[in-house]
This record gives structure tokens, sequence and C-alpha cells, in this order.
């Protein structure tokens, strides 16, 4: 059973989305605003799994709100205005949702968020408990665990839903079902860095850094993005 919540100033589109709760067996309610600034501190003392979330709304937008969730939180955006999807990636949110929401649409974006749930509780249950945890993840792959050494890890690159992670030591990139705020959230922070909304890489396996402030990992020229640039080079010093 996932937990959520919605926030719409429109009382129509809060409605007709806790029509779509009540029918939906996996989900339970923990509570609806019109207003989203009151919302904003209820949503802190519930913390709820799902928070399906209108972009415009008076005070405080939706992408501002989305930023201030709690951690374990992830965000289901609806509104009528298309031109908001890329900017929802930047926020790591699950799925982005078209207003008139239909409830097929809707039940959709629940199936990507209990995948995404799922997956976050079999990753931090795959650590392996015989070494450092540090040092060892299981990501699944075809079915099955395979084990990777986070020291072969040379960079992974984000494709929505899935990772592909790309190895010292073998020529193709394992594909593995999870979101890169899953993975990111996973790695230790002192041994990799996001640079990227698509990218995260390993500070060791870093070769150069380009004029223009882009990176070389392997054989991979990758461009670090403005919205992760301080932190990237806030850590370079460090390592170079």
């Amino acid at each position: 059973m996932l937990r959520c919540a919605i926030i719409d100033d429109e009382p129509l589109a809060v409605s007709l989305l806790e029509n779509y709760v009540s029918k939906t067996a996996t989900l339970e309610l923990v509570g609806s605003w019109n207003d989203p600034v009151e919302a904003l501190s209820r949503i802190t003392e519930l913390k709820p799994d799902i928070l399906f979330l209108d972009i415009q709304m008076p005070d405080l937008d939706g992408m501002d709100l989305s930023r201030m969730v709690p951690e374990g939180t992830k965000v289901i955006f609806t509104t009528a205005f298309k031109q908001y999807a890329f900017e929802s990636y930047d926020v790591s949110a699950l799925d982005f949702l078209l207003k008139p929401v239909s409830y097929r649409k809707f039940l959709t974006a629940v199936d990507k968020a209990r995948t995404w749930f799922d997956m976050k509780s079999a990753a931090e249950a795959s650590v392996s408990v015989s070494t450092p945890p540090n040092n060892i993840l299981f990501f699944k792959v075809d079915g099955t665990f395979k084990r990777l050494e986070l020291t072969d890890i040379l960079f992974v690159e984000g494709m929505k839903d899935y990772v592909k992670i790309y190895l010292n030591s073998e020529d193709i990139p394992v594909v593995t079902h999870i979101t890169m705020k899953a993975l990111e959230d996973q790695l230790p922070e002192t041994n990799f860095i996001r640079v990227h909304r698509s990218f995260i890489v390993a500070i060791d396996k870093i070769k150069s850094v380009t004029p223009g402030g882009d990176i070389v990992v392997g054989d991979r020229l990758i461009h670090v993005s403005d919205a992760y640039r301080d932190s990237f080079l806030k850590k370079i010093p460090t390592v170079i």
C-alpha cells in the first residue's frame, strides 16, 4: 500500500484525483489540499510516498514546492501545461500527467511509482553484508541479481526509468530498471558525483577536464550541466 497526497488549487481537480485514489486498492489517501502553502507543512509532517502535485498555483508553484517535500516523497505532476514536462525531470519527478487526467493514465503513473518503490526496496536489501557496503551492490538484470564492484564503475547514464552502468571491465553497459535518483542515493557521495540529470560519474575515473569544463571518463566526453557545475567544481581540487 502506497500512501499518497494531493495538492491542486482547483477543487474539481482534487475531487477527480480523490475519486481515482478511492478506486485504486494499492493507494491510501492521507490528505488533499487546495492551498499549497498550508499543504507544505502537512506534507512535511505526513511524509506520503506519492504526491500528486499541480504546477501553476498561487503563492507557491508546484516546481518550487517539489523541491521542499520530504526526501522519501516522490512527485507525480498533474498540470494542463505540457511545457513543464522537461523541467519535471530536473526535479526527479516520477511522472508527468497532462490534464484532463484519465484513470488509465493515472493507473500507469501509479504502477510506475509502485515499481520505483519496489526497486528501491530491492536495492536497499541487495547490499552485500559479507563485505563493506560501499564496495559492492547487486543490481537486478534480466531477472537475476548481478554483483557489481563499485570500484569498477566508470559512469552511469540515465534513461528515464532505467540506467546504463558503464564498467571498466566490460565493453557493454549493464542495464537495470531504477531511476537516477534512487541509484544516486545508493552510491557513496565520496566516490561518485552527479554532473548532469542524465550522468553520474566515478570521481577517480575522471581522466581530464576540458577548457569548457566538461569531463572525459573512459573514452566518453560528458557534459557537466550548469545545475551541477558548482558542486562538481568543489570536488575537483580534492582529486586533481
